[in-house]
């Protein structure tokens, strides 16, 4: 089943003709979580066939412009569609306040219901949760409220073994029962437990994204073991002072933390606009954390 990342921008502030401002969908199993929407986000979801209509929930992760300023469009472009289905947004006060004057001066008379959805930023905590995942908001440090993201798969079901199915002529009204633990008991009376006729549920999958922020190592604790890592690496690390300064990180602490939580994959993005090689900065991570991918527009990691 799907659980994959569609990069739709990684690029920061200062426009540039080789990257669009940050926005991502997580696509778990048909469902589009889009994360942060900044401007150009609904072209490169057409260029990548990804549909406006299977998103649900956007979560912003702040209130800066390269973040947001494609929302006020995605709103209005999903009313032109027919759009009747409520959407979701969550993120920092600050950006309630700012749909709160779209919806006055804008939206007043749109088809369907935007709620929004107020995250605190100082705690790290469940702030979404469905049958197929948990969303967890993970504390970020930036020059205004930010806050980043943990999205886990709910642990699915074991998988029971078709040659038992078989072998003691199992009724299929009774598969999801012996799925949930029950044993099975033979027209002799032998019980055949429930271990012997499953083998393992499917491992859950993880995804943490973390932008924009300072390096900060304590979240290795919330992030450890997550399937893949998004991390903010606007800068190189011979550039680390300007980095703290403007409350970003480089690659080198990317990798860093990556590594010292022990994570499956790092993707590092939202590249400075005066970073001119980009694979300079992908061996800069890479001699810390190997499993290193630079984000790009059009990109799709299956997790």
């Amino acid at each position: 089943m799907n659980f994959e990342l569609n990069i739709l921008g990684c690029g920061s502030a200062k426009p540039t003709t080789h990257h669009q401002p940050t926005s991502q969908i997580l696509n778990v199993r048909g469902k589009y979580f889009m994360i942060d929407c900044g401007e150009g986000a609904q072209t490169q979801m057409q260029m990548m066939g990804l549909s406006m209509a299977n998103i649900g929930h956007i979560f912003i992760s702040h209130n800066h412009g390269d973040h947001v300023f494609g929302l006020p469009g995605l709103i209005g472009t999903m009313d032109l569609l027919g759009r009747t289905a409520e959407l979701h947004i969550h993120g920092p006060q600050q950006v309630g306040e700012m749909l709160e004057f779209l919806q006055h001066i804008y939206y007043a008379e749109i088809g369907y219901e935007v709620i929004f959805h107020p995250i605190d930023t100082r705690q790290h905590q469940l702030i979404f949760e469905d049958r197929s995942i948990t969303v967890h908001s993970i504390p970020l440090e930036h020059r205004i409220p930010s806050v980043g993201f943990l999205f886990r798969e709910k642990p699915g079901l074991p998988h029971i073994r078709r040659e038992m199915i078989d072998a003691f002529q199992i009724p299929v009204s009774q598969i999801n029962n012996i799925k949930a633990g029950a044993s099975w008991t033979t027209e002799d009376g032998t019980v055949i437990p429930h271990e012997r006729l499953t083998t393992p549920a499917t491992p859950s999958r993880s995804y943490a994204y973390c932008s924009d922020t300072i390096y900060l190592p304590e979240l290795k604790e919330i992030i450890k073991g997550v399937n893949l890592l998004y991390h903010e690496a606007t800068y190189m690390h011979e550039r680390a002072l300007r980095a703290e300064q403007t409350r970003h990180t480089t690659a080198l602490q990317a990798a860093t933390l990556a590594r010292d939580a022990e994570v499956g994959q790092l993707c590092v993005g939202h590249f400075s606009a005066a970073i001119k090689d980009e694979a300079a900065l992908l061996r800069e991570a890479q001699s810390v954390f190997p499993n290193t991918v630079l984000a790009k527009e059009g990109l799709v990691i299956s997790i």
